[in-house]
């Protein structure tokens, strides 16, 4: 087993990491489409999971009381 399994901040960065790309993904896909519906759909999906990535940061910096022990 690597080292890095048991590690969560490695399966924190490789999460961010993913999500990031979709993110900019579908807001380069929202430039190529001319359906406003298309649009709001892909734009609201970025934020969600841009939401997903600052809660991931806030594990990592323990900004959350939730992250603390």
């Amino acid at each position: 087993m690597p080292a890095t399994n048991g590690d969560p901040r490695h399966h924190v960065e490789k999460m961010k990491d993913q999500l990031q790309k979709t993110i900019a993904h579908l807001r380069e896909d929202v430039t190529k489409v001319d359906d406003p519906q298309f649009k709001a759909l892909f734009e609201t999906s970025a934020e969600v999971l841009g939401g997903l990535v600052k809660a991931f940061n806030d594990y990592e910096r323990k900004n959350e009381a939730a992250w603390r022990r």
